[in-house]
């Protein structure tokens, strides 16, 4: 696939997410650049801000296969995973396989469920791939996972440790829409008090896996200069060096910068990325991964307000 094909695709997804999903666009674009970069997204926002129907509608456009879970205290390792089960018929344990066989899954309310159950996506979020009583069986390439949480409400949750964190490419803030975009959510859905579906509005499928695997070989052609390269190293090497953090940007950070960086240069129609791209994503990319030190969080600082502090000060090559 060509890089301006790719970039025509993305035009096509965002057209077709237009027709359920009104505004959220930083959204959509995190979503393409993390199916690009073999990714995954955690959508961070409010009930009702329409982040589980925009996971929906995004799979269906793709003509890719769609899973939900709705992530409870009592959900165990094994309702995500699958299990062997005993087969009386054939004396042989035959596997059933849980909702994490499919190829977008929704992670609804990822934080309500204990570490146990969270860990078991750990393995199939990283390897793309799920071990059950010593089996390893493999997700395919269009494996991707986009969880939701609620920022506010933490009674009864259960914090994601930061080596799960690590494995989302982007946390992506999903707001209250804008008046003018409100108003068209209800033009659009105000008939009905019930949750639309992608289903009851004309989207079309416009890419499958195939399609979407030829623009992932594509966007890997994309040219990282060593000056770029070098922008991403010098960003994350100097969130560790920052005083306001405990923890700063790990060396799998700065891959995944730079391979959603790549991405976003490819939906752009170029095949070279720009700082300018490193610079757009690094939020996204590298607020999740940083923890800020106790003096900081006194101090009323956040970790965007840090890393924001980090890039002014780290020069952007020309």
């Amino acid at each position: 696939m060509e890089l301006e094909n790719v970039r025509a695709l993305g035009e096509r997804i965002r057209e077709q997410v237009r027709r359920v999903v009104v505004g959220h666009e930083a959204a959509v674009n995190s979503l393409l650049v993390a199916l690009l970069s073999e990714g995954h997204v955690l959508l961070e926002g409010m009930p009702g801000t329409a982040k589980t129907l925009l996971a929906r509608t995004f799979a269906r456009c793709l003509d890719l296969r769609f899973n939900r879970i709705q992530f409870t205290p009592d959900l165990m390792p094994g309702d995500v995973t699958g299990t062997n089960i005993f087969d009386f018929r054939t004396n042989q344990f035959v596997l059933t396989r849980g909702p994490l066989f499919t190829e977008v899954l929704l992670a609804d309310e990822i934080n309500r469920t204990p570490p146990k159950t969270q860990a078991a996506l750990l393995e199939a979020m990283q390897e793309r791939s799920v071990t059950i009583d010593g089996a390893t069986h493999d997700l395919g390439p269009g494996f991707m996972v986009v969880a939701t949480q609620n920022p506010i409400e933490f009674e009864g949750t259960y914090p994601l440790p930061e080596a799960q964190l690590d494995r989302f490419l982007f946390r992506i803030r999903v707001g209250y829409a804008g008046r003018e975009a409100e108003l068209a959510i209800l033009r659009l859905h105000g008939r009905s008090t019930a949750m639309p579906r992608p289903g009851d509005f004309p989207v079309e499928v416009v890419a499958g896996l195939e399609a979407v695997v030829e623009a992932r070989e594509a966007v890997a052609r994309v040219t990282l200069s060593d000056e770029v390269l070098g922008y991403v190293v010098d960003i994350a090497r100097a969130t560790r060096e920052d005083p306001s953090l405990q923890a700063g940007a790990s060396t799998r950070a700065a891959n995944m910068l730079a391979a959603g960086s790549r991405a976003l240069a490819a939906l752009s129609g170029r095949d070279y990325a720009l700082p300018d791209d490193v610079k757009k994503l690094a939020p996204p990319t590298l607020c999740h991964r940083l923890v800020l030190a106790p003096g900081a969080e006194i101090e009323g600082l956040d970790a965007e307000s840090v890393l924001q502090g980090v890039l002014a000060r780290v020069p952007a090559p020309r």
